[in-house]
């Protein structure tokens, strides 16, 4: 009886530690030292959340760059849900996506001569990814100038302003924020 009165008091304080406290002790320190990270990284307008810098949103009008097709079910972008599709380069399903997404390129009408940058036809690992590579915005600049009735210089343009560069110099490769380019070719007329 004695060793069951131990063994109860050790997992109420265990619970206690590891399931309140030291939860309530990270998200404190993380709502002071990163609020905008911890709260979602959301991006606002006119005081209303529009999407987060760090996830992913469908986009498939011919106006908007276009992100990285996500692997996410049971609808695109869906965090809850986060991963890849762990097909092989091989497998018949992931060839079919991939002939699918180079169809929907091309048929948003306009073929460049250049092959079509890799991140526009497969999904990144965890298939939230919100950013494109510069060559995967650059690809669209036409399509988007076109569909905007815009000079394409212009929107080339807003592709370099929204530029993110490598990580200290050193991790990743150079991108572009697909939700913060389309925001600001909403902004132009």
């Amino acid at each position: 009886m004695n060793m069951t009165r131990t063994i109860l008091a050790a997992l109420f304080v265990f619970t206690l530690i590891t399931g309140v406290i030291y939860p309530l002790f990270v998200t404190g320190v993380a709502q002071l030292l990163f609020p905008a990270q911890a709260n979602g990284s959301m991006i606002m307008q006119d005081g209303n959340p529009v999407g987060s810098s760090l996830i992913g949103q469908p986009f498939d009008d011919p106006k908007f760059l276009w992100g990285r097709p996500s692997a996410t079910a049971p609808f695109p972008y869906n965090a809850a849900a986060s991963g890849g599709s762990n097909l092989a380069q091989t497998n018949p399903d992931l060839i079919k996506n991939v002939q699918g997404r180079i169809d929907a390129l091309k048929a948003a009408g306009y073929q460049p001569s250049g092959p079509i940058p890799a991140d526009l036809v497969t999904a990144s690992g965890s298939g939230l990814d919100p950013h494109i590579s510069f060559e995967a915005a650059r690809y669209q600049a036409t399509r988007v100038a076109k569909a905007r009735g815009l000079d394409e210089s212009r929107v080339r343009a807003v592709i370099a302003r929204h530029a993110e560069e490598r990580k200290f110099g050193l991790f990743g490769e150079p991108r572009v924020n697909v939700l913060s380019v389309n925001r600001a070719l909403e902004g132009m007329r």
